[in-house]
Parts: C-alpha cells; sequence; structure tokens
C-alpha cells in the first residue's frame, strides 16, 4: 500500500489558491484539517478534499 504524501502549507495554500499567510492565519478558524508534525502543520490530501466537500 502507498503512502499518500502528506501536503505542507505551502502545498495546501497552492491547491485552495491562496496566500501562504492566509493558510497559517485562518487554518485553526477554518479548521482545515492540519496535523503537528513536529513543528511543522501537515495535511493529508484525502483529509483536504473532505474538508473542501464539507464546506458551504
Amino acid at each position: 500500500m502507498a503512502l499518500a504524501k502528506l501536503m505542507t502549507v505551502d502545498d495546501v495554500a497552492d491547491y485552495l489558491n491562496k496566500p501562504r499567510s492566509w493558510v497559517y492565519g485562518n487554518w485553526k478558524a477554518e479548521q482545515i484539517p492540519f496535523r503537528k508534525v513536529g513543528q511543522s502543520l501537515r495535511c493529508r490530501p484525502v483529509d483536504l478534499e473532505k474538508w473542501l466537500d464539507d464546506q458551504n
């Protein structure tokens, strides 16, 4: 089973077409499904897709 690459804040910003600063400033309020990996935020692509589907 191949594991999906975890997305960085930059990856998520590019995917959402938002500035990196917006992602950092709003990830908690918007409940973007990041997880802490050490000091870094990471997101599984499948979780981001589900989050997008659940918006609105």
